[in-house]
């Protein structure tokens, strides 16, 4: 899911229509400006509600509370396929027909923040009950955008997701540790062991085809950007040492140089012991649960990511709840995003989806309370950070895949891999300072005498 860390294989474009779409983000800024004008919506018909896959199916299961505490208002759901959303959305903002309120995978927001397309969301948080410091912080900063100098949320956390580690118990109790890792170097350590205890088993498995983990890694030594998100900062030490640490776990045999289309079955070879720590997402809890055998069940457990020092940060995923500025339907549009924020709403939601509440109080429920792999998760969440909020970050973090794919199968090394990536990203992102520039130079000269 966008914003979830999107584990797509990104050796091939997986999107070539999306990737167009973001290229051509100008132009539709150009004709949704245009096109926005004719909207002639009535205010008082239903709300239009786009959401993806599973969530637009559920959404209507918990909508009959809504409608008897809101009985003027209706809702119309369009389910979107995750493929084809992003285009989607980006096509009816040309056209000036997006919906009313929408759900947006958390990296989606800086793009339609900067198409000033979404409505901002502070000041109706401040005047309904939601607490803002019920939210996890890094979750509900996935939301805060920089906007005309100063920092607005312009969505609600609907569902969280993070990377962290799912391991197998009986394998690490068999190399002689009682517990996970929580340092780097106590994670090599593991694995090194780990992998003397049987010729066919690695210490972890890291698809190269999925970013996720080294991302993670780089989000705990600091920064991927600079100047103000306009250049990269993947040659500075801090990335170094992360890539220095991801490409190391592979050179030394600890992990299988492959993309996840090359392992026939994650959960099988999980079972069998081909691998022993494997860094997921909380979708995976219910597929352990649903897909290992019943011998399997007691050996595997979750638990935070190691960092370079201690329990490590990982990254902030998930999708949001927007409102968008074009909608007739503002406040209509707020009691269902307000609804479906309520405590009480998010906890049936995680019943009917699995899916993780972003609100500490949702995590009172005794289905998550007392589940100790989702527990893990409650702890992740707590050392969070979001991407860059930029909307060009998707492409920068497809370009990392491959740079990070050629230094393990050692086509290039890492002073080289780290250079050609800041100055692809620079060349990307040259247009992001040029109007920062501009920018600066009116402020400057606004208050000079004429």
């Amino acid at each position: 899911m966008p914003g979830a860390g999107d584990s797509g294989d990104r050796t091939r474009d997986p999107n070539p229509g999306r990737r167009r779409a973001l290229r051509g983000l100008g132009s539709l800024a150009l004709a949704g400006a245009l096109g926005g004008c004719g909207r002639r919506d009535d205010p008082s018909g239903p709300l239009n509600f786009w959401a993806m896959g599973r969530e637009a199916e559920v959404v209507t299961e918990l909508l009959p509370a809504f409608y008897a505490r809101h009985p003027e208002v209706q809702v119309r759901i369009q389910q979107l396929p995750w493929t084809a959303a992003h285009e989607k959305l980006l096509t009816a903002y040309a056209g000036g027909s997006l919906p009313d309120l929408c759900q947006l995978g958390n990296t989606w927001l800086p793009e339609f923040t900067a198409l000033n397309a979404l409505e901002p969301l502070d000041e109706r948080v401040a005047a309904s009950s939601l607490q803002r410091d019920d939210y996890y912080a890094g979750i509900l900063d996935t939301n805060v955008m920089p906007h005309q100098g100063t920092k607005v949320l312009f969505g609600l956390p609907w569902y969280v997701d993070t990377r962290l580690l799912f391991y197998r118990t009986d394998i690490l109790r068999a190399a002689g540790f009682a517990r996970p890792p929580q340092r780097w170097d106590e994670w090599l350590a593991t694995m090194r062991a780990v992998k003397k205890t049987g010729p066919d088993r690695y210490g972890v498995l890291l698809p190269l085809n999925e970013p996720d983990p080294l991302f993670a890694f780089a989000l705990q030594q600091g920064d991927v950007l600079k100047d103000d998100d306009t250049r990269g900062a993947f040659a500075a030490p801090a990335f170094r040492r992360a890539l220095n640490f991801y490409a190391s776990i592979f050179h030394e045999g600890l992990a299988p140089a492959m993309t996840n289309t090359q392992i026939a079955n994650v959960w099988d070879e999980f079972g069998r012991g081909l691998f022993t720590f494997y860094i997921s997402g909380p979708w995976n809890i219910g597929e352990f649960r649903r897909r290992l055998p019943a011998a399997r069940q007691g050996d595997w457990a979750t638990a935070p990511l190691p960092g370079p020092d201690g329990p490590g940060v990982s990254s902030a995923g998930g999708a949001s709840l927007v409102m968008f500025a074009q909608s007739p339907r503002k406040q209509a549009a707020w009691r269902l995003i307000e609804y479906l924020s309520e405590t009480a709403t998010m906890q049936r939601f995680h019943a009917l989806t699995g899916n993780l509440p972003p609100r500490r109080s949702a995590w009172l429920a005794p289905a998550l309370a007392n589940d100790a792999p989702s527990q893990a998760f409650a702890q992740q969440l707590e050392r969070v950070r979001p991407a860059p909020k930029i909307p060009e970050w998707e492409r920068i973090f497809q370009e990392l895949q491959l740079a990070a794919e050629r230094v393990v199968q050692r086509v290039q090394s890492v002073d080289d891999a780290t250079a050609q990536l800041d100055a692809w990203t620079d060349t990307l992102l040259e247009k992001r300072r040029w109007l920062r520039e501009r920018a600066s130079l009116a402020s400057s000269t606004s208050g000079a005498p004429r």
